[in-house]
């Protein structure tokens, strides 16, 4: 009844004169873009593989607002999505992806976050170090030197476009970085003791972000005298690890909404060294030439 309502509101106002060019057929009211968008997709968001935590994020979108009622995940890997997105927008077709930024996509093509009124994404994510408990009385060095390590979002940026690539050296772009900025590994080592081949296993998601931090942190730990081994796992896999002290420390967590659930499981068996990096976002996104803006705008399954 209330989109209906606003429905006749929004008319009587054109017909009036308000001086808007929309019409209702161009808002959500049950019908128009959203609900043709919708059944175009099929009621569908392009996601990535079930056991990231933004999965968890945008179910729990399907189950908060009215207008993704009986909408689904197509959920593969981060590739796949991707390839989806590629098509999508190559024959300007409509597409809803799991979203997050940093992310080379929003470089490659024109893309929107939809508005999230409920704040189901939150205001915004940081990147966070977190390290197995009794790292800092164990390895000293290692865990001051990771306490350090701080970035700004335009580095991250900066790093995840040029890892965009896929013949892409993730490794090699985290060393020549650090080559690069001496200054500030020089600031994160500094105090710590020179370490003699002492073993440091460090875990990583497969985000180009996490990859990069990651690769960085290795960088900086092994040019100060570490024997450090890196890891790609999955994000339950990545915590379990460092929980259980198979693993060291991870750079790649997002806080405080996409790996809560991972988080809060595991925040007694873990040490949290706070954030690295500050402003990241995540959510669900269509490109530009999508008529709607807003969750709200899209049509539940009826």
């Amino acid at each position: 009844m209330r989109f209906m309502l606003f429905g006749i509101l929004f008319s009587s106002l054109v017909a009036g004169g308000c001086g808007t060019d929309r019409t209702e057929a161009d808002d959500f009211s049950g019908g128009g873009p959203g609900l043709n968008y919708s059944e175009e997709m099929d009621f569908t968001i392009t996601g990535v593989d079930l056991g990231a935590g933004h999965t968890a994020v945008i179910n729990d979108a399907t189950e908060a607002y009215d207008s993704l009622e009986g909408w689904q995940q197509d959920n593969a890997s981060a590739a796949a999505m991707l390839a989806e997105l590629d098509d999508a927008v190559e024959n300007e077709e409509p597409i809803a992806v799991a979203a997050w930024s940093p992310h080379f996509k929003f470089s490659q093509y024109d893309l929107k976050y939809l508005e999230d009124p409920e704040s189901i994404f939150g205001e915004g994510e940081s990147m966070r170090t977190i390290v197995r408990t009794g790292l800092e009385e164990d390895l000293p060095g290692a865990y001051a030197i990771l306490d350090s390590i701080q970035f700004e979002m335009e580095t991250i940026e900066e790093a995840v476009l040029q890892g965009s690539d896929p013949a892409s050296d993730h490794a090699q772009i985290a060393r020549e970085w650090v080559a690069a900025n001496q200054d500030a590994v020089e600031e994160w080592t500094s105090g710590a003791a020179p370490a003699e081949g002492v073993p440091v296993a460090l875990v990583t998601t497969y985000r180009d972000d996490a990859l990069f931090t990651a690769n960085v942190a290795a960088a900086a730990l092994s040019q100060h005298g570490f024997d450090v081994t890196l890891t790609v796992l999955d994000t339950l896999s990545l915590f379990e690890a460092i929980s259980a002290g198979d693993a060291d420390a991870s750079l790649s967590p997002w806080l405080p909404i996409t790996d809560e659930t991972y988080y809060n499981e595991y925040s007694n068996q873990i040490d949290d060294l706070g954030p690295h990096t500050e402003g990241a976002k995540i959510g669900i996104a269509v490109p530009e030439y999508m008529s709607v803006d807003s969750l709200e705008d899209l049509a539940p399954k009826n």
